[in-house]
């Protein structure tokens, strides 16, 4: 189990250039049918820029909820968490949106594509939000399929690519609007182990190509060797893997 945090040594990791997210005795307790259920139990660690990282976990262990509170799409119930140089926990609900938009991109296992675009119309979508001249969104989504190999699959819709394909996709819109902090959680659950380890690696490069720190929820300890950390969770509480 880690060790709690001094405050002079979670305020010198909050300072810290190097630090891309640091979260300090983080906690989230939520109720059903009247019973309390404890997601994170003091939970305090500091992923760097550049890095993979990968948090590892069986289902139930808090891992999603941590990723929720490190995106800023959920709020502990005490600590602090800090992206960017920016308290999210100090954060208004519209700060933390502009950050999510600017700074933090997201996957999911369920890819998330919209069924009636062609692949290069979802990895532009995020651009078009924000408004980005055309010219501009079409050079960047064509490095974005570059970069993930579907540069020839640019105009197939998602039902006609295959599942590694799609995450693929997901990845490549993540990464359109150029965010610091890529956040992945259980991105290879619905695909088979090749393929998923074809997407680890895939991960591995964008952070390399990009200049980005990405934290990866997984419960395949075969992907561990290709994160620059590994951070397990048991019942909320960080452990050593």
């Amino acid at each position: 189990m880690s060790e709690p945090r001094s405050a002079t040594a979670a305020g010198s990791a909050v300072s810290d250039s190097s630090v891309m997210a640091h979260v300090s005795d983080v906690t989230r307790t939520f109720t059903g049918a009247g019973v309390p259920v404890h997601a994170l139990r003091g939970v305090s660690m500091t992923i760097r820029r550049g890095q993979l990282v990968a948090l590892a976990g069986r289902s139930g262990s808090g891992k999603t909820t941590l990723l929720n509170i490190v995106g800023g799409l959920d709020l502990p119930d005490s600590g602090e968490v800090h992206v960017a140089g920016q308290s999210l926990t100090a954060m208004s609900e519209r700060d933390r949106t502009v950050l999510r938009r600017s700074t933090v991109a997201f996957i999911f296992q369920s890819f998330g594509l919209i069924p009636m675009l062609s692949a290069a119309e979802n990895v532009g979508v995020p651009l078009r939000i924000a408004a980005v001249r055309a010219r501009e969104r079409e050079e960047r989504v064509a490095l974005m399929l570059s970069i993930v190999g579907l540069e020839e699959h640019a105009r197939q819709r998602p039902n006609e690519l295959s599942g590694g394909q799609q995450q693929r996709v997901a990845i490549a819109r993540a990464l359109a609007g150029k965010p610091q902090l890529l956040i992945a959680d259980e991105p290879t659950g619905q695909l088979d182990s090749d393929t998923g380890r074809q997407i680890m690696r895939l991960l591995r490069t964008v952070v390399q190509v990009e200049g980005i720190t990405a934290l990866v929820a997984t419960h395949d300890s075969a992907l561990f060797e290709l994160a620059d950390e590994v951070y397990q969770l048991e019942d909320g509480r960080l452990v050593t893997p």
